[in-house]
């Protein structure tokens, strides 16, 4: 992006309280008590992000990209503490968006303009890399992570950036931030990798060498994911991808991955490439953004939107999630003239918009037991469906979770999950409230018809608790 019912069939179950039995459900996952924070790692099987004492991490994200130049310190402190509340755990951030970008104090971040000669005159508390330290420092404090973009595509596709220049800045910021333990590095920047791909290379390697303890991947334009240019490379710790703006009729671009919506089949692209690396969708449709971008007389993305690309991609083996939001990853101030993309929603509000206030029961639906067994599923779903009618699965050695977005009927061969019998339920990702089905022999295929009537965005998320015994 640049920025200017219940089942069908064995119903006797429906009437016995899911408490009477004596099951194994998988229980909600128990986080450890807080300690420091710590570099985050890639899990054993290389799917997912856990913390240094091996507890699971979920990527959930949020699309910060302006705060370093946009946002005061009173204003920044207002941000992590809301996005802290919310559940949110990343910020992904640009330490520049053009070669001449100063913060909001006026300060500069290089010396006349050049990528090479950042100004680090640390006796100004207002300084430009002062200040980001300091934020760092905050946003540590509050148990958060900084995925930094060293410097957005654009500038460097711009010609204006030499090898030499590109390599004195990676170094520069591998040994400022190294010992910083809540930074993750996002080379690239809205671009392909193919453009100045020397250069991308360079500051990836760099990063790498010099400062080894941080993950590293790379934001590539709308359309397309890292793998495409990065899989083989050292330096790329994970895979992201940026499924865009678009909608299916939307997406004509010759040179793009054209999967429309859909943006699950990103990851299942990536998913058995190996080397296997963690996947996200870091930048789908932001919330409140025009539907392809540009023109701002097109209808908005909405909160349902947002959750469907989470539950998509996630469920088809994505480590986690990012959330974008149009007002907030520019800080736009609803009293100045409308932001870029028509946007004119003050941020201080929309960071209370439904979509960014639903994140928090994808995280915690995820935060089971058995977290790191977690693999995409499809061959149980008899009728998969197309476009916003896709079903969705995921299961793990303890349950079973379907997405359905439009709460549409559809069934499930259960006799593929290799357990007698499991415990049903219904998820609403708009609340995160519970609904008891019951208790149901997984012998054969069982039919489902979630709660209200079929349309877009009365999604649910069917849960199958395995009964073991």
């Amino acid at each position: 992006m640049h920025l200017h019912r219940h089942v069908d069939r064995l119903r006797v179950f429906l009437l016995i309280p899911i408490c009477g039995f004596l099951y194994c459900v998988s229980k909600p996952y128990e986080k450890k008590p807080a300690s420091e924070i710590y570099p985050l790692l890639i899990s054993d099987n290389h799917r997912f992000f856990k913390t240094k004492n091996g507890d699971p991490f979920f990527w959930m994200g949020d699309t910060g990209w302006l705060l370093f130049t946009n946002l005061n310190d009173e204003e920044t402190k207002i941000y992590l503490d809301d996005r802290k509340k919310k559940g949110f755990n990343v910020i992904q951030v640009m330490l520049l968006h053009g070669l001449s970008d100063k913060n909001i104090y006026g300060r500069y971040a290089l010396i006349n303009s050049n990528l090479s000669q950042p100004d680090i005159n640390n006796n100004d508390a207002h300084n430009y890399w002062k200040r980001i330290d300091n934020i760092i420092d905050l946003a540590a404090k509050k148990g958060m992570y900084i995925a930094m973009v060293p410097v957005w595509g654009n500038v460097i596709k711009s010609g204006k950036v030499s090898e030499i220049q590109a390599k004195s800045y990676a170094s520069f910021l591998a040994l400022r931030y190294k010992n910083k333990p809540n930074i993750i590095w996002m080379n690239g920047g809205d671009i392909k990798g193919s453009d100045s791909l020397n250069i991308w290379n360079i500051i990836g390697e760099t990063l790498h060498k010099e400062d080894p303890n941080h993950l590293i991947t790379f934001h590539p334009r709308g359309r397309a994911i890292s793998s495409l240019w990065f899989q083989n490379a050292d330096w790329m710790s994970f895979n992201v991808f940026q499924s865009g703006h678009r909608r299916y009729d939307q997406d004509t671009s010759a040179d793009d991955l054209h999967y429309g919506e859909d943006n699950y089949k990103y990851v299942q692209a990536a998913y058995n490439l190996k080397p296997i690396k963690p996947v996200l969708d870091a930048e789908p449709s932001y919330e409140n953004i025009p539907q392809g971008l540009h023109d701002t007389s097109q209808p908005k993305w909405k909160a349902a939107d947002v959750r469907r690309y989470a539950y998509w991609s996630v469920f088809a083996g994505a480590c986690g999630f990012t959330y974008g939001n149009n007002s907030i990853m520019q800080f736009h101030n609803g009293a100045d003239k409308p932001g870029a993309y028509g946007a004119t929603k003050d941020w201080r509000k929309a960071l209370n918009d439904s979509g960014a206030l639903q994140m928090i029961y994808l995280k915690n639906l995820m935060h089971r037991n058995d977290y790191f067994s977690r693999i995409p599923d499809q061959s149980v779903v008899v009728d998969q469906g197309e476009k916003y009618k896709y079903i969705a699965v995921t299961r793990s050695n303890a349950y079973l979770l379907a997405y359905d977005y439009t709460g549409r009927k559809f069934s499930l061969n259960l006799e593929n999950i290799k357990v007698k019998s499991v415990v049903a339920s219904w998820y609403n990702p708009r609340n995160g409230s519970k609904t008891a089905i019951g208790k149901i022999l997984s012998n054969g295929i069982v039919n489902f018809n979630p709660p209200g009537e079929e349309k877009n965005g009365n999604d649910w998320v069917l849960i199958l608790d395995y009964i073991k015994s």
